[in-house]
């Protein structure tokens, strides 16, 4: 997972950035069953910022993370904009910015998650952070998968 800055990323054109996909990933952070400690704590703790009023929020979008992060096919996080929905300044930006198009915006903003997902950032950081000293089996194999899919997470 990674908040994508617009100064990090060289976009061709609109929609270098795709709708999020029709379901959050099996690792998304904001999903209720992943389990804790899949990720770093720091990743956890980005979440709680997006809980923050709209003008205090992250400029960035915050991409899937089953995706490298300059990928050609990366798309925005299901978990994320189904948790905060049209509430994301980096969202806005973006489409004023010309960074995703009009379609993309209100996919994201349209997003409706078919799995449990956290109420907020802060409660899915509280959740994914709880374990991370001693991942279940689960994380692990979540880890493993992770790891084998991105090629810049070294």
């Amino acid at each position: 997972m990674s908040e994508v800055l617009d100064a990090d990323v060289v976009a061709e054109g609109v929609d270098a950035m795709q709708s999020p996909a029709s379901r959050p990933c099996g690792s998304c952070p904001y999903r209720r069953d992943v389990p804790s400690g899949v990720w770093h704590a720091e990743e956890y703790e980005k979440l709680r910022a997006y809980d923050l009023d709209i003008a205090l929020q992250p400029h960035g979008l915050f991409q899937c993370h089953q995706t490298d992060a300059d990928s050609e096919v990366r798309r925005l996080c299901a978990g994320w904009v189904g948790c905060h929905g049209e509430q994301l300044l980096g969202l806005r930006l973006a489409l004023v910015r010309g960074r995703i198009s009009e379609t993309t915006f209100q996919a994201a903003v349209d997003y409706r998650s078919p799995v449990p997902l956290f109420s907020s950032g802060a409660e899915a950081a509280n959740h994914g952070q709880a374990d991370i000293a001693h991942p279940s089996p689960e994380a692990v194999k979540a880890i493993t998968r992770i790891s084998r899919r991105r090629s810049d997470l070294a």
